[in-house]
């Protein structure tokens, strides 16, 4: 990846502007503007199919590196209060995730480079330590002698007397098992006195490591939770910090408390105010993760916004990232008559490529199509970056082909390399990754990348170069149809949805927030039509951030999942909602769509057979053209080798929501074991769960029929659109896609497709 970018946001319409952040290797690259139709260079489908767009932008740029600086913190700026203080207190709740792992910065005011200032620490024996720097390499340091535990909260202090030199070092467990290592430990130790000042800034989690561009570069990050820092310009006793300990708070201690941070206010928010009344706000950088147990948390709620108090924790990951707050490269402006559509900008510099995706589309309320690809930004956010959970060990188990390795595309290793990931991996210290970021480069959402984990290690496009497998029939059959975005629809609602006759999904629209729920069902009830073509969707609770709209937030639970969201977090942050799956909050994609996510696998697809309910005749226009006994999708797809119906399945299931009027047109079944039935329908283990002995391992076909004319089509499959190219579209999922979008584009009065409520 020698050359590489990321937009400011996902869709523009006609007259809005997109931003494009390279890091470039070469002192030159080529930008330019192009239509994404078909990004997979298979030689059994299509081949790749790029449109360059004429655009004032197209053209060669000045080639820089930019680097990505991964690890969370707090920054409050230097002030005049801050930058004067010689004897100073410091003091925190602390939860450590990795200890051992070397310096890490707990509340700090420490100019790495200089060795001036002050701080409180974890260092390279794992132990609470105090730094004092008094300029010349003249570093002064004190330990606990005590390492710290992972997951032990701790309450942490050091007090520094300017004048004496004396330090003292607390550290106390909020425990209540005695044991080696978890007794309170107060250190007293005479230093030295003296401390030079530095324009450093107060960081917490992570210490000062220069500046670059104006920008603040911090480096030994912290891993774990910080509660409640405050900070003191007068040297407290052992008494005063046990005070502070039993009270959380500064009380008492009157004017000598100069900066107070409570983690539990305001948990969207990327500011962290200072609840002293001195001004020393601070910045959340690199996003982590909010609405965190606290030092106090009882357990009596596990909602933060009940007991939010005791929510004061921020778990910061020295591999958190959230704005990777690039430099601007170039800018590009959508112009009037531009065709809405996927676009990117194709960057190229040597024998490097990388194209950088966003979104066109229309008008607002002015649909040029009665048709719309509702591109599923949330669910390539939540993939974005994702890297193979078993790296690190290189057992990659049975469903892989012998010699399996990873990474091996450039895209891989630069996620690799550059420690990038998604929603389904883990941070460092083992604890989910709950927030991505659109502000920073998505490598794996680019035409044509394949996931090297599918297809038993083969690899197999998903997401993005999946989805331009719908793009490419659409524009080989001569369907008209805009684009629209998971982004646009939850924030413009069911009225960005009413111009279009059919809303067509991708092929894993897996990733949904409420809002997006609720436009949809409201659409639908009012005569909308919705071509589901996928499997595993609608399926996890997602949220947008409300402040600043860059990233999403999901919190695993009660799921077929990759990590858990330990006891008391598994509520979103951005609204105090619960996460984990829709089904559980009641809205089990079954309600809507007939079907809900049933199994997974990573071995070879089937076909569909057709059901009974194929011959109702509210059903005979998705069938013409097709034999009673055709099978639907008996062949080569390019998404996991063979078969329409494969990956991630769907099926019907009326306790959770299938409507009893719902059509069962087709059944895909017969699955080897690399299918598993979903876990969250295990109440028990057992071995009857793989695809050859449990029945509800299968993918329905089926037709919803709605009031006012509206109905819902879905397939159930995450392989279905890897099949439409086949036979050159001359194939039975061709056929049934295009009948089915044929008759739902279709206006008012040409049909109805009436739901009765006496079936």
């Amino acid at each position: 990846m020698d050359v590489v970018g990321y937009t400011d946001r996902p869709s523009v319409r006609v007259g809005e502007t997109v931003r494009f952040m390279v890091s470039c290797r070469y002192p030159r690259y080529r930008a330019d503007v192009v239509r994404l139709i078909h990004g997979d260079a298979n030689p059994s489908g299509p081949g790749v199919r790029v449109e360059v767009f004429d655009s004032g932008v197209n053209g060669e740029y000045e080639g820089r590196e930019q680097v990505i600086r991964k690890g969370s913190c707090v920054v409050v700026p230097d002030g005049p209060v801050i930058h004067d203080l010689k004897s100073v207190t410091m003091t925190a709740w602390i939860w450590p995730t990795t200890p051992d792992k070397g310096v890490q910065g707990i509340v700090t005011k420490w100019s790495g480079e200089e060795g001036n200032g002050f701080g409180l620490f974890v260092d390279e024996s794992g132990c609470l330590s105090f730094r004092v720097g008094g300029g010349d390499g003249d570093v002064r340091e004190v330990n606990s002698g005590v390492p710290l535990h992972r997951w032990v909260w701790y309450f942490v202090a050091a007090s520094f007397d300017a004048e004496s030199g004396d330090v003292i070092l607390y550290q106390a467990p909020v425990s209540e098992w005695p044991g080696e290592g978890l007794e309170t430990v107060v250190k007293s130790e005479r230093v030295g006195s003296g401390v030079v000042a530095t324009d450093a800034p107060l960081i917490m989690a992570a210490f000062h490591g220069g500046e670059e561009n104006g920008k603040v570069l911090t480096e030994g990050h912290f891993n774990g939770k910080i509660d409640r820092p405050r900070l003191f310009n007068l040297a407290l006793g052992v008494e005063e910090l046990e005070s502070v300990e039993r009270g959380a708070g500064g009380s008492g201690l009157g004017a000598s408390l100069i900066g107070e941070w409570d983690f539990w206010r305001d948990m969207v928010s990327m500011e962290v105010k200072d609840g002293s009344g001195n001004g020393h706000d601070g910045h959340i950088v690199n996003r982590p993760a909010r609405a965190m147990t606290g030092y106090n948390w009882s357990s009596r709620e596990s909602a933060f916004v009940l007991r939010p108090e005791e929510y004061g924790a921020i778990h910061f990951h020295d591999d958190d990232l959230g704005d990777a707050n690039w430099e601007v490269d170039f800018e590009f402006t959508a112009p009037e008559g531009m065709r809405s559509g996927v676009y990117a900008a194709r960057l190229q510099a040597g024998d490097a490529t990388d194209y950088v995706p966003f979104f066109v589309r229309p008008e607002t309320g002015v649909p040029t199509a009665p048709a719309a690809f509702l591109a599923p930004t949330f669910s390539y956010m939540a993939y974005g970056d994702g890297r193979n959970t078993d790296e690190t060990t290189g057992n990659f188990g049975d469903y892989f082909l012998p010699g399996f390795k990873y990474p091996v595309k450039p895209e891989d290793h630069y996620i690799v390399d550059n420690g990038l990931t998604s929603l389904y991996n883990s941070h460092t210290d083992g604890s989910g990754v709950c927030y991505s970021s659109w502000l920073r480069p998505i490598v794996n959402m680019r035409p044509g990348y394949y996931s090297v984990g599918l297809a038993r290690g083969q690899g197999s496009p998903h997401q993005l170069s999946a989805d331009l497998h719908l793009v490419d029939w659409l524009e080989s059959e001569g369907h008209a149809y805009d684009v629209i975005t998971d982004h646009d629809l939850h924030g413009e609602r069911v009225e960005l949805l009413k111009p279009y006759k059919v809303i067509m999904t991708g092929s894993h629209p897996e990733y949904w927030s409420r809002e997006m729920l609720d436009a949809m069902e409201s659409y639908l009830r009012e005569g909308g039509r919705l071509m589901y073509l996928g499997g595993n969707g609608f399926y996890w609770v997602t949220q947008l951030d409300p402040e600043n709209g860059d990233a999403i937030e999901i919190r695993r639970t009660g799921g077929t999942q990759t990590w858990r969201a330990r006891a008391g977090e598994a509520h979103i942050s951005f609204t105090g909602e619960p996460g984990g799956i829709w089904r559980e909050r009641g809205r089990a994609p079954q309600r809507m769509l007939g079907i809900g996510f049933t199994s997974q696998g990573n071995d070879v697809n089937a076909p569909y057979r057709r059901e009974e309910g194929s011959r109702d005749p509210r059903a005979a226009f998705i069938f013409e053209g097709i034999g009673d006994d055709e099978l639907i999708g008996d062949f080569p797809s390019l998404v996991m080798e063979y078969g329409a119906a494969g990956f991630e399945l769907d099926r019907m299931e009326p306790l959770f929501g299938t409507p009893p009027h719902t059509i069962h047109l087709a059944t895909a079944s017969d699955f080897s074991d690399s299918y598993q039935h979903v876990v969250e329908e295990v109440d028990q283990s057992d071995s009857k769960q793989g695809g050859s002995t449990n029945p509800l391992v299968r993918a329905d076909m089926v037709y919803v029929p709605y009031p006012k004319g509206g109905g819902v089509f879905s397939v159930g499959s995450i392989s279905w659109c890897g099949s439409l190219s086949y036979n050159e579209y001359d194939n039975t999922v061709s056929r049934v896609t295009g009948n089915v979008l044929r008759r739902f584009s279709e206006g008012e009065g040409v049909h109805r497709l009436e739901c009765s409520t006496d079936s």
